[in-house]
């Protein structure tokens, strides 16, 4: 059943009775629900990324400010998301770990004293080798982070030095290794299709990943985004067969290693797979604070998406303010099937047949026409309660998800 929340301002101004209108869907249960949480400082922005991060000293970090930020933008949220349980929290960037321990443990006090936490919440932390210092870690699980991602993206030192990271491999190696000693799982994110990089650079990359004995691996092809340094000046970079073909000798050693390919870029031991990314994946809700963070939220008649201030300074501003969110629009109905596929044919598992219903608040007759395309053309298979990407519907995943635009 769908909690009713209390008439109190909402976010732009907006009272939640303007959330829970009479509209064109009929949602008849609100999906789980994770907090995301940005910090948007780096070191050094590399010529790859294309997130919202920005370059600072960490002795320069206006931390508490920023924290007081957060804590006024989320208490501007809470009647949007009253009465409901958050199952994940992720603290992205940026560089999280650029933040003290200190500020973490109370970041996540400030969390807990407004919001309801299942006891199993999952809590990851992003951290970056380049941050790393002895005991850093320890002290981040210490203060309530109950899971580390390490971003190392390869343990090849031209390669690091290619995209523009911070630490060498010696310092990525120490970095999970003390990962795993303070933290019961944690993750590793590599990249592959690398400028210049062979097929032997590569399975030297996996084969050091699983000697570190990783629960959880994520593992993205290289790719240029627009408004890059990346974008201005291309490098070379593998074509596509030799790709391809980095992908099947990834599956294949983590395979060997123990790991499942239980999404597209990502592989996990039994009992370790990532719940907060895997609820994104699911069409789940989730509600996102800092400077450019995007929340996706579920109520009776609608679903509305939100983008706060992406600039820093600006967010903090205008989140102290009580006013963080730059843009808030509902999803159109005609794109609801699109955003719901776009995400779960991502999963290997696929998707529940009745969360399609649940989630989009559409019927099945919806996606029943390209569904069956996908079916043709040997992209799904299906059953009477399920649809499953086959493992050519995982290879052609662009071709697959672009059957269900609107």
């Amino acid at each position: 059943m769908i909690p009713i929340v209390a008439a109190t301002a909402g976010p732009a101004g907006k009272d939640v009775q303007h959330y829970l209108r009479p509209g064109m869907l009929q949602l008849p249960a609100l999906p789980p629900l994770a907090l995301y949480i940005h910090l948007p400082w780096c070191l050094k922005k590399c010529p790859y990324c294309d997130f919202n991060s920005h370059e600072m000293p960490a002795s320069e970090l206006p931390e508490q400010r920023y924290l007081d930020a957060l804590m006024a933008d989320l208490e501007v949220a809470l009647p949007l998301v009253w009465g409901r349980q958050v199952h994940s929290i992720f603290i992205g960037g940026g560089t999280p770990s650029l933040f003290s321990p200190d500020g973490i443990a109370r970041l996540l006090s400030d969390v807990r004293a407004r919001l309801k936490l299942t006891a199993d919440c999952e809590i990851t932390l992003e951290a970056n080798p380049g941050t790393f210092e002895r005991d850093r870690f320890k002290a981040f699980r210490a203060a309530g982070v109950t899971r580390l991602s390490v971003g190392v993206q390869s343990f090849n030192d031209t390669h690091l030095r290619a995209l523009g990271r911070v630490h060498d491999s010696g310092q990525a190696i120490a970095a999970v290794q003390e990962a795993a000693q303070s933290f019961e799982t944690f993750n590793i994110d590599l990249m592959y299709a690398l400028p210049g990089q062979t097929i032997e650079q590569l399975q030297a990359d996996v084969a050091q990943a699983m000697a570190l004995a990783p629960p959880h691996l994520s593992i993205y092809h290289l790719t240029i985004e627009p408004n890059t340094y990346f974008a201005k000046f291309p490098p070379v970079i593998p074509h596509e067969d030799l790709a391809y073909t980095m992908l099947d000798r990834i599956t294949e050693m983590t395979a060997a290693a123990g790991m499942e390919r239980y999404e597209i870029s990502a592989y996990a031991k039994p009992g370790h797979r990532c719940w907060h990314n895997y609820n994104y994946w699911q069409f789940g809700d989730y509600l996102g604070i800092g400077a450019g963070a995007h929340s996706k939220l579920s109520f009776p008649h609608r679903v509305v998406r939100q983008v706060r201030y992406r600039e820093p300074r600006l967010y903090m501003d205008n989140a102290l303010a009580g006013r963080a969110i730059a843009q808030d629009e509902e999803v159109a109905r005609n794109e609801l099937a699109f955003e719901f596929m776009l995400n779960a044919l991502r999963l290997r598992d696929g998707f529940a047949l009745q969360d399609f219903i649940d989630r989009t608040g559409l019927p099945l007759s919806a996606i029943e026409q390209p569904l069956q395309e996908a079916v043709r053309k040997g992209l799904v298979e299906r059953d009477l309660a399920r649809v499953r990407p086959t493992l050519r519907g995982f290879d052609f995943l662009s071709d697959l998800q672009g059957l269900f635009l609107a």
